[in-house]
């Protein structure tokens, strides 16, 4: 089955992910430590220590999905503590599998007068 990402929610969980883990021990990360419901139909995001594979984590109502990528050479912008890691839509989603760090992109400027 394929998934519509742009209906999805998508959460990263930041820092080293012990990519041993399969469909139920990353469910079990995501329910323990990022406090989610990893039923809720959203894609969860995990990357290992050498920052070269990247797992995301899906129920699509019936089941775990699991998809996964493996750099053969660099490595995946990946935030290193909590404080770094927030929720990132479809767009930033396309930019992190090209490479590109999302988290510490420019940043949106709003002013409200001219000094």
């Amino acid at each position: 089955m394929f998934v519509d990402i742009s209906q999805l929610t998508i959460y990263v969980r930041p820092g080293a992910t012990d990519m041993r883990k399969q469909q139920a021990g990353l469910a079990a990360v995501v329910q323990n430590l990022m406090e989610g419901n990893p039923f809720s139909g959203s894609l969860y995001l995990f990357c290992n220590r050498k920052r070269n594979l990247l797992k995301a984590l899906y129920w699509d109502g019936n089941g775990f999905a699991m998809w996964q990528k493996r750099l053969e050479k660099d490595t995946f912008p990946w935030p290193k503590d909590e404080e770094q890691a927030f929720e990132i839509t479809e767009r930033q989603l396309q930019l992190l599998l090209e490479g590109l760090d999302v988290w510490n992109a420019h940043k949106d400027l709003s002013y409200s007068q001219i000094a």
